[in-house]
């Protein structure tokens, strides 16, 4: 028998304060966070699984996609994600409409749009499928 038995796994990234992190990923985002003993906050992600985003003092933002949400309408995610404050990345060279969409099709991937946490980490909202 192996002693490396995984029963679940889960992923982390770091942020440089975490009261803006529970604010955005609870009130913002409306994802379930709660802390844990170590100062840590959970998020739980809606189809099971979590995430542990911790405080680092030297945060350095990612500089790739840490987080993606799967949405059935991308430009309906993007209109709800600016009503709740956030505002979208835009990225030329990747071709990024006025709504920060870059519009997928055949051969190209799925429409996706980008935006970051409060520590500057880069999320996703991407056409699920």
């Amino acid at each position: 028998m192996s002693a490396f038995q995984i029963t679940h796994a889960y992923s982390g990234f770091s942020v440089d304060d975490i009261d803006k992190a529970r604010d955005f990923y609870g009130k913002t985002l409306g994802l379930k966070v709660s802390d844990n003993p170590m100062g840590f906050l959970d998020i739980a992600l809606p189809q099971g699984g979590s995430i542990l985003v911790y405080s680092k003092p030297n945060h350095t933002p990612a500089s790739f996609t840490i987080l993606n949400f799967p949405v059935a309408d991308v430009e309906a995610a993007v209109d709800d994600l600016a009503a709740r404050g956030v505002t979208m990345a835009s990225y030329p060279e990747l071709g990024t409409d006025e709504k920060g969409i870059v519009r997928g099709g055949p051969g190209r991937g799925p429409d996706i749009a980008w935006f970051t946490d409060p520590a500057g980490n880069v999320l996703s909202v991407l056409a699920e499928g």
